[in-house]
């Protein structure tokens, strides 16, 4: 009788383990911030690059299978979107992963006509990356606020004076 007992109360034990869920098995990454920047400028708007670094820290590696963000700069919708990717996270270690974000001129401009201190830009980023692991699927949330200096060569002045500049030289 007490080994039926036993068994009975292992039995639990074990089904309450497995019935908690991954998050015993599956620690959650770490996702830092590093910076937000522009990489490029063309005829659609311009280009930033977001780019985080992700600590996995468990002791198998993870695959990113897709990302999601959405970008607010002082309140203001700035950029949302998101795409697939395969990325793998090693086991235990540190890796830095770039994220594109497009932006365009008319939600540029929006930003501009707030009369923003162009050193100390607040931004505020709610993003999700979606990782394959051994147990199953698993969403990291990553929220971050801050501020962004805008380069110089980036600011509207800047950019009016080489629009100046280039339009005396193709007199």
């Amino acid at each position: 009788m007490r080994k039926v007992v036993y068994l009975s109360l292992l039995s639990a034990l074990l089904l309450a383990v497995f019935c908690s869920g991954c998050s015993m098995f599956v620690r959650t990454p770490v996702v830092t911030v590093r910076d937000l920047r522009v990489v490029a400028l063309d005829g659609a708007g311009a280009g930033m690059e977001l780019n985080l670094t992700v600590l996995n820290r468990n002791p198998y590696d993870v695959k990113l299978l897709g990302y999601s963000y959405d970008l607010k700069v002082m309140t203001l919708p700035l950029a949302k979107g998101g795409g697939s990717e395969e990325v793998s996270f090693p086991a235990g270690a540190a890796t830095d992963l770039r994220i594109p974000v497009r932006v365009s001129y008319g939600d540029l401009l929006e930003i501009f006509r707030q009369k923003l201190d162009p050193d100390k830009v607040p931004y505020a980023l709610l993003a999700s990356l979606d990782l394959d692991t051994p147990l199953g699927k698993l969403s990291v949330p990553v929220n971050s606020s801050g501020s962004y200096a805008v380069p110089k060569q980036y600011r509207p002045g800047s950019l009016l004076n080489r629009l100046g500049d280039f339009l005396k030289q193709n007199r």
